[in-house]
């Protein structure tokens, strides 16, 4: 992670497309906070580059010859963890290889343009390398590892979950819904991604974790043991409480600076505050941070990631100061807490893990 008193952000770009590593230069030298110290176009002169030259930041393409970015990340995250950016193209290959580099530590991935479309081509990376410098980012070999399954012996009562995430959020979510039971309380999710991403992500939940996970769909039902995840794209996923609660999608601009929006979401329960247990997770920025207020003014238990487990102490951090947490926790501790409140007994242990990833 950045030092405090360090002045730029020494980067270093991978990427087999030596036009590309040109264009990723040609964004990054906007900012006078980032400086390029090195370019490097396999993975072998990465590992040659990062032992040379130190850097804070990499920006790693995702396939490349020999060793591919994901092989290459997973040893750079157990032997030098450090912020990493991937660079990714927007097909299902990519985006699934993209997703699995998010659960390995990756801070964020950036879309590769299509065919000669070059227009705002990595407009926002600069401010994406800015922020993820910032990150805590810790040894894959001492992250907590995935709990089992938690058999939930008790009656569900009624309360539905609301789960916010931003930057670091897939490693989070993973965390969390690896501990989920097969007969969960219903749970919404709003992770902030790419469409394109965002349909891998679900995919890759669904087969690692033991609820049915999916992305929601308008008029979907809520529903034990279902998760479904904010489609994104044009439009925000909120909950719908007229007559029984069920999912719509509503389109419209961004809110707090994203689509889909966690204070959407949030904003969207507050007449049934009472029976909604909200969750908002590691990120950047604020979004979710006023939602989750209002709920909790009127009457939901809300629960903030802790500063110590967040990849990047954002969201829950303006909540907590915002007055709108009853609870911060460790991210390991938090399905225990859910499940506390949505459960009518005591749960134990499965004893069968889950499938591994």
């Amino acid at each position: 992670m950045l030092s405090s008193g360090t002045s730029e952000i020494k980067t270093l770009i991978v990427d087999d497309s030596a036009s590309m590593r040109k264009l990723i230069r040609l964004s990054l030298s906007r900012y006078p906070a980032i400086n390029v110290i090195a370019e490097a176009e396999s993975a072998r002169e990465a590992r040659d580059a990062v032992n040379r030259y130190n850097p804070d930041l990499m920006t790693l393409d995702v396939e490349m010859p020999e060793m591919n970015g994901l092989d290459f990340l997973e040893r750079l995250m157990r032997f030098r963890p450090m912020p990493v950016v991937m660079v990714s193209s927007l097909t299902e290959r990519g985006s699934e290889a993209a997703v699995r580099a998010l659960s390995l530590g990756a801070v964020e991935c950036v879309a590769k343009p299509k065919g000669n479309d070059l227009n705002g081509l990595f407009s926002g990376l600069g401010d994406i390398v800015q922020m993820a410098a910032k990150a805590k980012i810790r040894p894959l070999q001492t992250r907590p590892k995935r709990k089992q399954a938690i058999v939930q012996t008790g009656a569900w009562n009624g309360k539905i979950v609301l789960v916010g995430a931003s930057t670091g959020g897939v490693e989070a979510l993973e965390t969390l819904l690896s501990e989920f039971p097969p007969n969960c309380p219903p749970t919404l999710i709003t992770q902030h991604m790419p469409k394109q991403f965002l349909t891998s992500f679900a995919s890759r939940l669904n087969r690692i974790c033991p609820p049915e996970i999916c992305l929601a769909e308008e008029g979907a039902e809520l529903r034990e043991g279902r998760v479904m995840i904010a489609p994104g794209g044009d439009s925000h996923l909120v909950l719908a409480c007229a007559d029984r609660p069920q999912t719509a999608l509503l389109r419209g601009a961004k809110q707090s600076g994203h689509r889909p929006s966690v204070d959407v979401l949030f904003s969207s329960a507050t007449s049934i505050a009472s029976d909604i247990v909200a969750i908002l997770l590691t990120g950047m920025g604020a979004d979710g941070a006023h939602g989750l207020r209002k709920l909790k003014d009127k009457g939901a238990f809300c629960i903030a990631q802790d500063r110590e487990s967040s990849v990047v102490y954002g969201m829950p951090r303006v909540a907590f100061e915002m007055g709108g947490v009853d609870i911060s926790l460790d991210l390991a501790d938090i399905a225990k807490e859910v499940l506390k409140r949505t459960f009518a007994s005591k749960y134990n242990r499965a004893s069968k893990p889950i499938v591994p990833s």
